[in-house]
């Protein structure tokens, strides 16, 4: 409990891995993920049963299945943790090429699954969806790109981080995945930002997202439906939006009850995109804080222990993997209550998803890696370019 207080002692040489990692690990953001997983066991309990009935399958064919995979995700979290800041970066290309190269595929060997978005592989027992493994690992790579640009005679890093990033919100704005593409253009924008990007600069680029968003609203049904649907003051009760607004408001403080709700039952995604809704009908407005907190929580935290790091690629990768988890999560709900155009994005360790449990495991594994308690070395070191 004192580590938990107080922070963690410093790693020591020589240490078995075990022992450094559990003192060395934010404990806090940990149980925070722990406490989401088990929250959205929880929720698929209620929203899963439904979708398998209409499936044909067991009530409990899709709780069973997140458990698995949620398991799978816990495990790649842990063993990701507990690698060094070089081993995961290492790891990261190496998913990242891997990733990205799906992702170029996918026009042509991926799948629909009658969503109107190629965005999946189909491997007849599961599907994969490479763009969420593709976040993390940009992020780490945009990281060490512009950490390298820092140095002196270093690397274009900025340059290339950037053409990197346009050629991925590029391929994903094509599925079309806009939500995601978002995401990635977030992540960058914000390590960028905090690698000293003028502020004329970011204002440039704003200016050229309002642009593109304005081209693809013009030149995409798919993404002009879904504004005209949130700008419109009536929201359709038959429409998911509407399903999961009247689902929100008769939940009201704490909820009509565990198992009561009635959401669950006509939203197609209630077990996805959409399971704060069914959180907030049967549990009410208490679970909804308390899964935001959490939220807040793992954020706050990894942000102010990379606050205390020297490294410029530690803290710009998990600076960059903090805010992108966050936002994700911000996203999901906004669009919940309406406050954002639907997106279909899942809500990490909550929603169910293999894919995107398990690339959630591998993106937290990175950042609580990030993040260990680790020696940052004498000051003098530092103005001598070695301190770590």
């Amino acid at each position: 409990m004192t580590e938990m207080v107080y922070g963690a002692v410093p790693e020591r040489a020589g240490d078995p891995i075990l022992p450094k990692w559990w003192r060395t690990i934010d404990k806090w953001s940990m149980s925070c993920v722990l406490i989401l997983f088990v929250i959205g066991l929880l929720l698929g309990l209620a929203a899963s049963p439904p979708l398998a009935a209409r499936n044909g399958f067991e009530p409990f064919h899709y709780v069973s299945r997140q458990a698995v995979f949620g398991s799978l995700a816990l495990v790649a979290m842990l063993l990701t943790s507990m690698m060094s800041p070089t081993l995961v970066r290492r790891l990261a290309v190496l998913g990242f090429l891997a990733a990205f190269v799906g992702l170029a595929l996918l026009p042509f060997l991926g799948t629909d699954f009658g969503k109107g978005a190629v965005r999946w592989y189909s491997l007849g027992f599961a599907s994969v969806q490479p763009s969420e493994f593709l976040k993390p690992g940009f992020v780490v790579v945009g990281a060490w790109m512009l950490a390298a640009s820092q140095q002196i005679n270093g690397p274009p890093g900025t340059t290339w981080s950037f053409a990197l990033c346009v050629a991925i919100v590029l391929m994903l704005a094509l599925q079309p995945d806009f939500g995601q593409a978002c995401l990635v253009l977030f992540g960058w924008g914000v390590m960028y930002f905090v690698a000293g990007a003028p502020m004329v600069l970011l204002v440039g680029m704003a200016g050229l997202v309002i642009l593109g968003g304005t081209l693809a609203y013009s030149n995409s049904e798919h993404f002009a439906r879904r504004i005209d649907g949130f700008l419109n003051p009536d929201v359709d009760p038959t429409t998911q939006l509407g399903y999961a607004t009247n689902a929100i408001r008769e939940g009201g403080l704490f909820g009509v009850g565990v198992g009561e709700g009635q959401v669950k039952w006509s939203l197609p995604d209630a077990h996805t995109d959409f399971i704060v809704a069914v959180a907030a009908e049967e549990y009410g407005l208490v679970l909804v804080l308390i899964i935001i907190a959490l939220y807040a929580g793992i954020v706050v935290r990894s942000l102010l222990r990379l606050m205390r790091e020297r490294d410029p690629f530690i803290r710009l990768a998990g600076t960059g993997l903090a805010c992108t988890f966050g936002v994700q999560a911000m996203i999901n709900m906004g669009v919940a209550v309406r406050l954002l155009p639907a997106k279909g994005m899942t809500l990490p360790f909550v929603s169910y998803g293999g894919s995107s449990l398990i690339a959630g495991g591998i993106a937290v594994g990175m950042l609580l890696a990030f993040t260990r308690t680790r020696p940052q070395g004498e000051f003098a070191d530092l103005l001598r370019g070695r301190g770590r």
